[in-house]
């Protein structure tokens, strides 16, 4: 398969997702200010959710740069990511409908902590289809950012079930580590 239809397929569905989630987004029940603030939770749960799917995206175009040809692994790893991104939006929803809340907290986490997952396993089927000389495996490098982030997902997760409001603070601060650029792709196509 070319690696433009994959793309191509998983933008659709990144599109459709993120437009699942604008959907949950309601307008006041009055029309004061105090009516808009009582809708803040669901806003800025939307907002961390546009902003963990936009990361996705970025980074899936910036990796599919690098790939040179897809296999069977590669299409099932990436359906496995997508499907995962899917649950986003609900995990998403609930959280905004109940801020501070012990399970809508932890599962936010989760639906955070198995795509991390399944972008690692991705990772590693494009290695390997690829090769550990490949272009991909060599701007990785070491990959610090991928490495934390699940371990950070999983304590959010545990924070969770103590202070939601640490875990809140955790998926923010994993949030705005993957929105530091990172050159190390980029650096690829400079050199060539």
């Amino acid at each position: 398969m070319d690696r433009d239809r994959l793309a191509a397929f998983s933008d659709g569905v990144l599109a459709i997702i993120i437009t699942i989630m604008v959907l949950d987004l309601k307008e006041p029940h009055g029309a004061d200010f105090a009516a808009l603030a009582a809708t803040a939770p669901t806003f800025f749960s939307y907002v961390l959710g546009f902003l963990y799917v936009a990361i996705y995206w970025n980074n899936h175009h910036h990796f599919f740069q690098l790939v040179e040809r897809v296999n069977g692994a590669i299409l099932w790893t990436n359906i496995n990511l997508l499907f995962w991104l899917s649950l986003v939006p609900f995990a998403t929803g609930w959280l905004g409908a109940h801020p501070g809340a012990v399970a809508p907290t932890a599962i936010y986490g989760v639906a955070l902590l198995m795509p991390a997952i399944a972008w690692v396993v991705m990772q590693a089927a494009i290695i390997r289809a690829q090769g550990p000389g490949s272009a991909l495996s060599a701007a990785l490098g070491r990959d610090i950012k991928g490495r934390i982030s699940s371990p950070l997902y999983a304590a959010g997760i545990l924070a969770a079930f103590v202070e939601p409001w640490i875990s809140d603070t955790i998926y923010v601060l994993v949030a705005l580590l993957w929105c530091v650029p990172d050159r190390r792709i980029e650096a690829v196509f400079e050199r060539s």
